[in-house]
């Protein structure tokens, strides 16, 4: 009976070392673990966590707001930023979603008693970093091209309404209209966001489609990257504090 058993061991623990290397592969190659989605939520738990300040009254909305970067932090992205979000097909793993984000957003935005009437937002496209090195070093000469085309920008073309009274603590979701420009290329786009008001400061998250064709980007491959996606996602976690 020693020997039945001895191999019955054997084969238990070849199937552990199989599952377990399967468990590997899956975990260093296949699984995507690209960062969330900006929510509003997880930012309005970081703007508490920053303090307000005092309380702007409803009346004291208006007037200039610019962006705030000493909000949160970019290492853990619970700060300022925008990026991108496209899925890709790698060579020897699959599908995945590739996630490219930037700490350097500049710019600000104009309320009046009922609107927000202007935004105007520059991001230095040249800091964009992801969870590849190879992938940001290729997006400087391929794709993006962010050797040639350093900036890219958003400019509000359309008042975004605001609710009447709008407190500390109130959630605004809106759909923003306007100018997006990359890789030297403007195309009107529409942006839907959340937005929250902690004291005299701000948090407005958000996302829009993107077809790289509109852009006059060619999706860049090689032979680590099969394909990208020609359609995916600009996104954004911007905070603001009242000028």
């Amino acid at each position: 009976m020693a020997r039945p058993r001895r191999t019955l061991i054997g084969v238990v623990l070849l199937l552990v070392v199989v599952a377990t290397a399967g468990f590997a592969g899956w975990w260093f190659l296949i699984r995507d673990d690209a960062p969330p989605r900006a929510d509003i939520d997880t930012a309005s738990e970081t703007l508490a966590e920053a303090g307000g300040g005092e309380d702007v009254a409803v009346g004291d909305l208006v007037g200039d707001w610019a962006v705030d970067d000493s909000v949160g932090s970019f290492d853990d992205f619970s700060g300022t930023w925008a990026g991108y979000r496209f899925d890709e097909e790698l060579a020897s793993v699959g599908a995945n979603t590739a996630v490219g984000r930037t700490p350097g957003v500049t710019g600000g935005m104009t309320v009046s008693e009922d609107q927000v009437t202007a935004v105007d937002v520059e991001v230095d496209m040249t800091a964009l970093q992801s969870d590849q090195d190879r992938r940001d070093q290729t997006i400087k000469s391929r794709g993006l091209e962010t050797e040639h085309f350093p900036t890219g920008s958003f400019t509000l073309t359309e008042p975004v309404d605001l609710p009447d009274g709008v407190e500390t603590g109130e959630r605004v979701q809106a759909i923003a209209t306007g100018d997006l420009t990359l890789h030297g290329v403007t195309r009107e786009v529409t942006v839907d966001l959340e937005a929250e008001l902690t004291g005299d400061r701000a948090v407005v998250v958000g996302s829009s489609p993107v077809a790289l064709a509109d852009f006059d980007i060619e999706p860049p491959t090689n032979a680590a990257v099969l394909s990208v996606s020609g359609e995916g996602e600009f996104e954004f976690q911007i905070f603001f504090a009242k000028s």
